[in-house]
């Protein structure tokens, strides 16, 4: 497999935009924050391009935040590689928005996943109505372009495709539902599987909008870009997961007892630093211990801190043994709580977790200690220095968070 260049790249992409009418569209794109890997500028300028050459009317690029920070014009600024004060000056058809998730007036309702469908979908696992809320520019313009990366994820198998609407530009309802769904079937399950019952799920809330669909799926690391496919959501995303299936899992012959999972500067919050532990996970023994490792790290998140803090990090059966007590909580977060703690079981008032989840961050060790996670110094770990050992017992990861490990 090769790394597309900048000529192969804006070939695939204005050939796959070429089988569809943009004259006179008014397009909504949504793409990724700055917590997900992609070379944004050059898809930026590539496909802003052809749609504008395609004879596109006007072009609204949001970022598909999901429930993730706001970004301000500094960020999006570097996340697309312009000034994006002197973009909406010079080029009057753009427009760059984020998804304003927190604000009602924002949303719409285009239908309800009933609980006989959601019982079918999940294959027994929930049976309630969805409301199906997303950003109303979706009704505002003539056609929907979905313009991302996938990778191994630890909510819906791959992320992409329609994941970019929920939860991307949706309201608490799906968002809600799909976690913990991704939750019963717990991350170790569900993370690296294509066809998964929370994928069949938002397929599902996204055939309620009636706009036109159509994607730009991509498969990227840090190297370069491997693979872009353009067609509707759907079927982008399915090759799309093909090919990330190659290039972002690694495989190990036998398990370790301790991961270093060294995070980027891009995850800035535990919220998002969590995927050191779903993508690990797989490959550490029974009684073994991932690492968080990042002295960056300051923050449990910006959003949901303060539910995560009163709940603390725990496996799934924990919550399900005492659903009264948290069952009025947002069910999101208590799916992240249970990502991040792993699986494990609840018996007799005792939790075991399979696993110990210690954090090398810039959390105090008394914040470790009431969130239920271990802590260590992260002064008193040198990850270069462990790599540099060569013991099979312990698996060091640099930029943790971009590949999924597993065993054969």
């Amino acid at each position: 497999m090769q790394q597309l260049d900048d000529r192969t790249l804006s070939d695939i992409i204005q050939t796959g935009l070429a089988q569809r009418n943009w004259r006179g569209q008014r397009v909504l794109v949504l793409i990724p924050d700055a917590t997900r890997t992609m070379p944004m500028p050059r898809y930026f300028a590539m496909v802003r391009a052809a749609l504008r050459d395609a004879g596109a009317a006007a072009q609204t690029w949001m970022v598909a935040l999901g429930t993730h920070p706001a970004m301000d014009d500094a960020a999006l600024s570097s996340l697309l590689g312009v000034d994006v004060h002197a973009l909406h000056r010079d080029e009057p058809d753009i427009r760059v928005v984020n998804h304003a998730w927190q604000d009602p007036s924002a949303l719409v309702l285009v239908g309800t996943i009933s609980a006989a469908q959601m019982h079918a979908l999940s294959n027994g696992m929930t049976s309630e109505d969805v409301p199906v809320r997303v950003n109303r520019a979706v009704l505002t313009h003539d056609h929907i372009l979905i313009c991302g990366p996938v990778f191994p994820h630890e909510v819906v198998g791959f992320s992409g495709g329609n994941k970019y609407l929920f939860p991307g530009i949706s309201g608490p309802d799906v968002i809600n539902a799909t976690h913990w769904l991704g939750a019963l079937l717990t991350s170790y399950a569900i993370i690296g599987t294509a066809n998964t019952a929370v994928r069949a799920v938002i397929d599902a809330a996204a055939a309620l909008i009636p706009t036109p669909r159509y994607a730009i799926c991509s498969v990227v690391t840090t190297d370069g870009v491997w693979g872009t496919f353009v067609d509707t959501p759907e079927a982008a995303w399915e090759q799309a997961a093909a090919c990330s299936a190659e290039v972002h899992v690694r495989w190990l012959s036998a398990p370790v007892q301790r991961v270093i999972a060294v995070l980027p500067t891009m995850y800035d919050e535990l919220w998002v630093g969590s995927k050191g532990m779903y993508k690990s996970e797989p490959v550490v023994a029974d009684g073994g211990e991932v690492v968080i490792y990042a002295p960056h790290l300051h923050e449990i998140s910006v959003v949901h801190g303060a539910t995560i803090r009163a709940i603390g990090y725990h496996v799934r059966d924990y919550f399900l043994a005492q659903w009264d007590r948290f069952s009025h909580l947002p069910k999101g977060v208590i799916a992240h709580s249970t990502h991040l703690r792993g699986v494990g079981t609840y018996h007799d008032g005792v939790e075991r977790p399979r696993i110990r989840v210690t954090l090398a961050t810039g959390i105090s060790a008394a914040d470790c200690a009431a969130i239920n996670l271990g802590y260590a110094d992260y002064r008193t770990i040198d990850p270069a220095a462990l790599a540099n050992t060569h013991d099979p017992q312990t698996l060091v990861i640099p930029r943790a968070g971009e590949y999924l490990y597993r065993l054969r």
